[in-house]
């Protein structure tokens, strides 16, 4: 196992009023601070979801690990082929290529803070993925990015039949 020392030589110092919102409810998405921000160390997020909406389909990193703190509700997360629901304050981390999923309980909010390290210049993917929700590009579009964002999209039926 390597050492990663990031470079950077400024806090990081985003306020709520600056971060840009993606999306709105039931899925809202602040981002927060971008892998170039934090010399490569991070990238973070966090995502709002209500009424039990979902967040990201499976998927694994290659090469990161992804944090995810529950500042608020009640969360379903897919780890490997185990469901776990996390409420306010629990923490969950998913080692690099594990299968991975995220969404709000059924019939709950969930208020998630995302952490991916090492980072991943993520935010063009969180604006992709909002092309997408407005028909400006198709889904399969995700498929063609998946190595550049370190995503990798792949079925689970244990997400499937918790989500149905």
């Amino acid at each position: 196992m390597s050492l990663f020392v990031p470079e950077f030589d400024e806090s990081v110092v985003v306020r709520a009023a600056e971060a840009e919102v993606i999306g709105h409810a039931p899925t809202t998405i602040r981002l927060l601070a971008d892998s170039s921000s934090t010399g490569g160390a991070l990238s973070t997020q966090r995502v709002t979801l209500t009424d039990g909406a979902n967040g990201a389909q499976p998927h694994h990193h290659a090469g990161s690990a992804e944090l995810f703190y529950l500042l608020d509700g009640t969360a379903q997360l897919l780890s490997g082929d185990q469901i776990v629901t996390a409420e306010r304050g629990d923490l969950v981390i998913v080692p690099p290529g594990l299968p991975h999923a995220f969404a709000a309980a059924p019939g709950h909010d969930a208020d998630i803070l995302i952490v991916i390290t090492p980072g991943v210049e993520r935010f063009e993917y969180f604006r992709h993925l909002e092309r997408i929700a407005y028909g400006k590009v198709p889904p399969a579009s995700l498929l063609e990015v998946q190595e550049l964002y370190d995503t990798y999209f792949l079925s689970s039926p244990a997400w499937d039949t918790a989500r149905s």
